[in-house]
């Protein structure tokens, strides 16, 4: 952030005298600040409340409630805890900075005061106050990467217990009942097989794609990219497990459509949702995929005529708190990790990307792209 954006810091000025607020307010504003001002300590804990400023210069002796007690009553107000309190004050006793300090103060200033004094010690504890924020931003933050790790491990664990529970256990079938069952019957086991192998695969490669942007690793370059082959290596990629469960997936690439993406991104997300809209399709549903020009941008559009999904399920798409395995209409295993990645790989594409569903009625995703740098 410049300095001309940079939010304007408010500094509260309690003190009795005049002479003490005038000059510390004149003072302070030619230095940028915002001043607040209070003259007794009642009128200091409401102004710290509503205002919520950055620091307090503090007076000890005034009429009312001292210095000592409206440092403890800001200190055990919610709002005001946090607000670093530096004391002005003629007292030099040792036990009096001593009380201050075991208040919660940051810091004294002795009168009569020296205006440079003042000003460097407000810029050390204003520095130390951001400082202190900004570590406590990057610890919530941290917090949330290592719930969202949590959350993502426990997911792709669990998937791929159920795949690795299933494949063998569909293995076991075929050989032991290899003579007795028909054409059709080793077929289809075999095509359950394959597709639980390919839903791992791309169980791992979503992983992998996370991994490296949560950690910064993965490398995108951006570039001129045509969408049609994308499209078809997209639909090659699951016409077999389609064909399987009876759908058909209809692809319509506008020729020379391109978009100014890295172009596994572009797979990554095709993929995802393409493998998403087949799993919720039922027998002789239709998965229909196209992309588009339009003009400054170009849209990709995967719509499928499947289960759908409600409002509550929507609200919650994009969130891995929410993500769950949810067994597609042939009883394909899934987590929905997928369309987070999905979410997060446009968002880096510098794209967009919407969603329409009904339940029982299908749904349809809309990534928007860049088509220019």
């Amino acid at each position: 952030m410049s300095e001309s954006n940079k939010p304007q810091e408010k500094i509260l000025v309690v003190d009795d005298t005049p002479t003490n607020i005038n000059i510390l307010f004149h003072t302070l504003e030619q230095r940028g600040f915002k001043v607040l001002v209070a003259s007794n300590g009642e009128s200091a804990v409401e102004r710290a409340n509503i205002a919520s400023p950055d620091l307090i210069l503090l007076d000890i002796m005034m009429p009312g409630i001292d210095g000592f007690e409206t440092c403890r009553r800001l200190k055990d107000g919610e709002q005001t805890r946090d607000i670093p309190v530096v004391f002005m004050t003629a007292l030099t006793e040792t036990v009096d900075k001593i009380k201050g300090f075991s208040l919660g103060a940051v810091d004294y200033i002795t009168k009569p005061f020296q205006v440079e004094e003042v000003l460097a010690r407000i810029d050390t504890h204003l520095t130390i106050e951001r400082q202190r924020r900004e570590l406590a931003a990057l610890n919530n933050r941290l917090e949330e990467i290592n719930a969202s790790k949590d959350k993502f491990f426990s997911i792709v664990s669990h998937d791929l217990k159920n795949v690795f529970m299933y494949i063998p256990q569909l293995s076991d079938m075929l050989l032991e009942n290899f003579e007795t069952l028909s054409e059709e019957e080793r077929r289809e086991i075999v095509t359950r097989i394959r597709g639980d192998a390919k839903n791992t695969q791309n169980l791992f490669e979503n992983l992998l794609h996370w991994s490296r942007l949560q950690v910064g690793s993965a490398k995108i370059s951006p570039q001129a990219v045509e969408l049609a082959p994308i499209v078809e290596k997209t639909r090659a990629l699951f016409e077999e497990i389609a064909r399987g469960k009876g759908v058909r997936i209809e692809t319509n690439a506008e020729p020379g459509a391109l978009a100014y993406a890295d172009d596994n991104l572009v797979f990554t997300v095709l993929r995802n949702l393409v493998s998403n809209a087949v799993k919720f399709t039922e027998r002789d549903g239709v998965v229909k995929v196209s992309a588009t020009s339009r003009g400054e941008s170009v849209e990709i559009v995967v719509k499928d005529d499947g289960v759908g999904m409600t409002e509550k399920t929507l609200g919650n798409l994009y969130k891995i708190e929410h993500a769950r395995s949810s067994a597609g209409t042939a009883s394909e295993q899934g987590t929905g990790l997928g369309l987070i990645l999905v979410k997060e790989m446009v968002g880096k594409s510098e794209g967009e990307l919407a969603v329409e569903s009904e339940l029982g009625r299908g749904t349809t995703f809309t990534v928007v792209l860049p088509a220019k740098a």
